[in-house]
């Protein structure tokens, strides 16, 4: 069985479009997808519900609000009965016509088939710009590499979902757990197209907070960063100390003034400010860690039970929505 994971957050237009697109494109294959509404607030889990009714191979997961793609993408890979899973986004900027070749290349014996995107066309200039520099220093500061250019749009064979289930994290990178869990990769390059419909919830703000999720998550170079600034201030310091002692002493002259002094004092106290910033991002990681909330809560699931042939509906989630899940 292929599981395609779709994360929705107010993606009702794009909810007919993409099963359309996955039906023309899997026939003769055993699928199922699996939708993990994520607190949308227009009709997408209405348009999900309708779908799932329809066609039994569509499996529905309400969370309790809205927990973030990541928790939603969770959400999927945790429910998915496939042998692979292929997570996708539900704007359509992926293309499903690029699944049967994720599944080939699955075939010929590999775990991992990352979708590689070949250009970014369609973002702009900006968007582009940041995104090669988030990639060359998360690499550089890393362990772990990170393909560039690379979504979550790849194949994920059961083995390699049965390993990435087992990190339970709660504050989640998703790029860079798919890449710790190493097992045989393959790349598909492909071209991404614009959205299909619909304003995507990712601005810049949430986008350089998610670099800083990224980097805090697979890397501590920043704890030693503010360990290396704060050591060359004090060198840069006790040279400068020596210096006015020396002038004091030899030529007499006085102490430097106010402005000069002002100066350091700022320079100093950004330094602190800055080594007390990175510190404290850290730190929250471990407090948020330490209180062991579940990733997400499941509102409600509309899928066929095992036992009949009916639809079992809003029925409570009990495995994955405690705490530890």
């Amino acid at each position: 069985m292929i599981s395609i994971i779709v994360p929705c957050h107010n993606e009702a237009a794009n909810i007919a479009p993409l099963y359309d697109r996955l039906c023309a494109v899997l026939t003769g294959e055993d699928w199922e997808l699996v939708c993990v509404n994520d607190g949308s607030r227009d009709d997408t889990l209405a348009r999900l519900i309708a779908l799932s009714q329809r066609d039994p191979r569509v499996r529905v997961f309400d969370l309790a609000r809205n927990f973030g793609k990541e928790a939603a993408l969770t959400a999927g890979l945790d429910h998915a009965r496939g042998d692979a899973i292929i997570p996708l986004d539900a704007d359509l900027q992926d293309p499903p016509e690029l699944i049967p070749t994720l599944i080939a290349k699955w075939r010929e014996g590999f775990d991992v088939v990352n979708a590689v995107r070949a250009s970014r066309a369609s973002d702009g200039w900006l968007k582009r710009t940041t995104a090669r520099g988030f990639y060359r220093v998360i690499n550089r500061l890393s362990d772990v590499p990170i393909p560039s250019d690379t979504g979550d749009f790849r194949l994920i064979a059961r083995p390699a979902l049965d390993a990435l289930n087992g990190l339970r994290e709660r504050r989640r990178f998703m790029k860079g757990l798919f890449a710790w869990v190493g097992f045989r990769t393959a790349d598909i390059p492909y071209q991404r197209a614009a959205r299909h419909a619909g304003q995507t919830s990712w601005n810049y703000w949430k986008l350089w907070n998610f670099a800083l999720e990224g980097i805090t998550s697979f890397s501590s170079a920043p704890l030693r960063l503010a360990s290396y600034l704060g050591v060359t201030v004090s060198i840069f310091a006790f040279i400068y100390a020596a210096i006015i002692i020396f002038r004091k002493l030899v030529y007499g002259n006085a102490v430097a003034g106010y402005p000069s002094l002002i100066v350091v004092i700022l320079f100093l106290g950004g330094v602190q400010l800055l080594a007390l910033g990175v510190i404290g991002e850290y730190l929250g990681r471990i407090y948020e860690e330490s209180k062991q909330r579940p990733i997400y809560l499941i509102r409600a699931r509309w899928e066929r039970a095992d036992q009949d042939d009916g639809l079992d509906r809003a029925r409570p989630a009990r495995d994955r929505s405690h705490p530890g899940a």
